[in-house]
Parts: C-alpha cells; sequence; structure tokens
C-alpha cells in the first residue's frame, strides 16, 4: 500500500485531487485542517488509474461481482448512498454512541498504520456535498471560540508604562501632523494673498495675538496696498479699544485697585488722590490701604498722604474695612490700596472676598497691571480676577515697554475697558487718561523703533561659544 498528501483550501478541492490523481479505488485515511485548508492523507494498493494508467472499460468495471468490494470506492463516497449527517455516520461507526464531533481534527485517524483499520474509517465517511457542509460549518461553530479563547489568553498584557509611551508617540505624531498641515496652509494662503500674510506677520511682531491679528485682517478690503491697509488696520485696532475715560477722577464713591505684586498699584493710587486734590481739593479724597503683608506699606501710602494734604488710614479685616469706608462716607473719593499677590495665590482670592461680603458700600474694581507682561501672563491675571466685576484697568510702566501689542490684545479679546496708563514714577504728572489712538500709535511706535528688522539690533554669536 502507498500513502499520499494532498492539500486544499476546502474538502472538495483536496477530494477532487485524489480522484484526478489517484482513482475512485483510493482510501481516505485521515483528513485534518492546516493552515491554508485541508490535508488529506490517501492509500492505494496499485499505481493510479487517473493520471498514470488507462481508464479501464466501463464493462470490465461493471462485471466485477459487487461481493468483493469490501472497501467502498470514492465515488461512493462522494454519492448520495451514505448517511445524510455526521451524527448518524459517527454512531454507525461507534454502535450508537454519542461522539463528541469538533470537526476534522478530532475524525477517527489511523493507529498504528493498520490499513484495515483505515479501510473500516473509510468505509463509513461520507464525503458527499451535504456530509462536507455539515462538517465545514459545525468546524467551523465549534473551533471559533476555542481560538477566540485562545487568542486571549495568548496576547500578552501590555504594561500600563508602554501604553503611555505609545500614548505619547501618537500625540507627537499629531501634533507633527497638525504643524505640517498648518504649514501647508499658510503657505497656500501666502501664495493666494501675500499682502495679507505679511500684514498679518507685521501685527503678530507688534505683540497682538495670532487670533486678533487674523480677525483684523479678514475685515481689511482685498484691493488695498500694503500702506493703505496697514492704516486701516491700526484704526480698526484703536476701534476696538475700549476706554472709560476720567472716570475715577470725575465720578464719586470708593475705588479699589487690584492686581499681582510689583504693578504699581500704591503709586498710581498717589497719583490718582493728587490729581483728586487738585481738582476738588485735599479734603475731598481719602486714601485706605489694608495690605498688611508688605513692610512699610502703610508708611508709604502715610507719606503720599502727607505731601498731598489728604486722610490716610490701614484696615486690617473687612470688619475695620466696612467701618472706614462709613466713617469716610462725607469723602467725594475713598481710594484702596490692595496688596499684591501672584494670581496663583490663594490669599488673592480671600482679599477679593472682602469687597463683596455685603456688609461695606459697593467699592469699584480696578485692575492694574504691567504693560510690558507677557501675553500668557496677562491671560491668567485677567482669569484670576473673574470672579468679579473689574470696572476698568489700569496699564502702568509704559516706559518700560518695547512692545504694547499684548496688552492691547488682552484688553480686546478680553472687553476690559482701559481707564488711564502711567509711564513714570513721578506724583502725580505721569499719569494719564487712555486714549485708544495714542496706545495704538505708541505701539506702532515702539514697533517701528524695537521690532523691525532693520531697527533692531541683531548680535553676532560665534558658533563655538554658542555651543
Amino acid at each position: 500500500m502507498k500513502i499520499r498528501r494532498f492539500f486544499g483550501k476546502d474538502m472538495r478541492e483536496a477530494l477532487s485531487q485524489v480522484k484526478a490523481e489517484l482513482g475512485s479505488e483510493a482510501v481516505i485515511m485521515s483528513n485534518r485542517k492546516v493552515a491554508d485548508g485541508i490535508e488529506l492523507v490517501a492509500a492505494y494498493d496499485k499505481e493510479p488509474e487517473g493520471q498514470f494508467a488507462v481508464k479501464k472499460p466501463v464493462q470490465q468495471a461493471a462485471a466485477k461481482p459487487a461481493q468483493q468490494k469490501t472497501t467502498p470506492s470514492l465515488s461512493e463516497i462522494i454519492g448520495d448512498d451514505g448517511p445524510d449527517s455526521l451524527k448518524a455516520l459517527l454512531e454507525k461507526q461507534h454502535g450508537g454512541n454519542k461522539p463528541q464531533a469538533k470537526g476534522y481534527e478530532d475524525a477517527p485517524r489511523p493507529v498504528g498504520g493498520n490499513p484495515q483499520h483505515a479501510n473500516d474509517i473509510a468505509s463509513h465517511l461520507d464525503f458527499s456535498d451535504a456530509f462536507i457542509d455539515d462538517v465545514e460549518e459545525q468546524q467551523t461553530a465549534n473551533e471559533f471560540p476555542a481560538h477566540q479563547a485562545a487568542g486571549i489568553e495568548d496576547v500578552p498584557q501590555v504594561p500600563s508604562a508602554e501604553l503611555s509611551q505609545i500614548k505619547e508617540e501618537l500625540a507627537s505624531l499629531r501634533n507633527v501632523l497638525q504643524h505640517q498641515v498648518a504649514d501647508l496652509m499658510e503657505a497656500k494662503q501666502r501664495r493666494q494673498q501675500p499682502v495679507h500674510h505679511y500684514l498679518i506677520q507685521r501685527l503678530t511682531d507688534m505683540g497682538l495675538s495670532p487670533a486678533l491679528a487674523s480677525q483684523l485682517i479678514s475685515y481689511t478690503p482685498s484691493h488695498y496696498n500694503e500702506r493703505d491697509a496697514w492704516v486701516y488696520l491700526l484704526n480698526l485696532l484703536a476701534n476696538r479699544i475700549n476706554t472709560t475715560g476720567n472716570d475715577i477722577l470725575s465720578e464719586q464713591g470708593a475705588v479699589a485697585l487690584v492686581g499681582p505684586t510689583g504693578t504699581g498699584k500704591t503709586t498710581t493710587v498717589a497719583k490718582l488722590a493728587a490729581r483728586y486734590a487738585q481738582k476738588y481739593g485735599a479734603d475731598s479724597v481719602a486714601m485706605i490701604t489694608i495690605d498688611t503683608y508688605r513692610i512699610a506699606a502703610f508708611e508709604q501710602l502715610a507719606t503720599y498722604g502727607k505731601i498731598i494734604g489728604c486722610t490716610v488710614r490701614k484696615a486690617q479685616s473687612s470688619e475695620e474695612l466696612a467701618d472706614l469706608l462709613f466713617q469716610l462716607r462725607h469723602k467725594r473719593l475713598v481710594l484702596i490700596d490692595t496688596a499684591g499677590f501672584s494670581q496663583r495665590d490663594s490669599r488673592l482670592i480671600k482679599q477679593i472676598q472682602q469687597f463683596d461680603n455685603g456688609q461695606m458700600q459697593s467699592v469699584k474694581k480696578y485692575l492694574v497691571a504691567q504693560a510690558n507682561t507677557q501675553y500668557p501672563a496677562l491671560q491668567r491675571i485677567i482669569e484670576a480676577y473673574d470672579g468679579i466685576e473689574l470696572s476698568g484697568c489700569i496699564f502702568t510702566k509704559l516706559d518700560e515697554c518695547y512692545s504694547l501689542g499684548e496688552v492691547l490684545s488682552a484688553a480686546v479679546e478680553y472687553q476690559l475697558p482701559v481707564s488711564y496708563v502711567t509711564d513714570g514714577q513721578k506724583v502725580p504728572e505721569d499719569i494719564k487718561v487712555a486714549e485708544a489712538k495714542s496706545l495704538v500709535s505708541a505701539a506702532a511706535k515702539l514697533y517701528k523703533k524695537y521690532g523691525l528688522n532693520h531697527t533692531s539690533t541683531n548680535n553676532v554669536i560665534r558658533t563655538a561659544r554658542a555651543v
């Protein structure tokens, strides 16, 4: 007996190969599922008829006695004479015992190479079309859960550190792609509207935020040349800035100046008090400090009070502040100097809450910020005072600035009115009422003086020293 192996993508193809190569007298020894399909092991006692021998006449095949066929031929196997289902076939093989059918891999196989046993097995196998379909469906249904469970068990669990690293790499790739897409869009806009791109670059160099610069450019007529468009943008920016005028010095009530450390709140309070005393008299104005953290804060304000000739008081709690405001209710203007805290300091919130405890008269709050502050810092400062109602802002230290676009962007984007600007330490000379056109003109002059390429100082750095 000779044994050969055949491979096919399914059972029909494998059986067709057996029949074509070995003929109808071949015996199927075993079958199993492999990676590429089905593997059949077939045996034959003589040379195959399908490819190597001449077919016998039909008369000789018909003349053979039927009783001599102990092993069914492949034609009978493929025919419709066998059992109609796998269950009936296996019951016939094991004498009615119900087996566990699990597909081709669990089918009976020859043991010890006994040909007679293989012939007995082959005699009970029915490879008709219905049988092949039943076996394939049952094998798929039985093997899929096992495959799925094996897949779940075999997949290694990725550590959380590696997952975090993968997430970081994906985020980095996303940022790179977004940057590249933004560059492509910018290059496209630069080709289509070169004047607008040039003006956006000038506005951002002047200190304006990219969002505000793009917004202003969108309103610029496309037929303007570079000079006319630049003048148009400056006028448009001036129209966007809201100012309050000389409201503090022309009205009555209580005004508190709030802001972070080092912005010049105490000096600004003294300047406003001196201006008010010049207009209405020293008896019409008073100053109160609640800055109990800075050394000699009260003494500094008291010195200004002696020079101006106005009343100066100190409050260490909200109750004392309410009492002092009641005592000084006959004054036309009461200026309150607050302690300076970082926008990240929790004491800032406690100090702000003193003005809204319901025990005192209404107090207007004005934010004091340095004009040379970075734009992100200005954003955080304004957001820190988001819980209170700000009547306006005062920009200080304009004489120390190299750019004014940052404070103008913050005032426009947060819709914060600008009341006053200061540009020196002199009391009361170095304080002015804010005007939108004057601020924009000053910003343009600073950009022309320090921001342009031909006016900025470019220091040559040696490569070796830089390394």
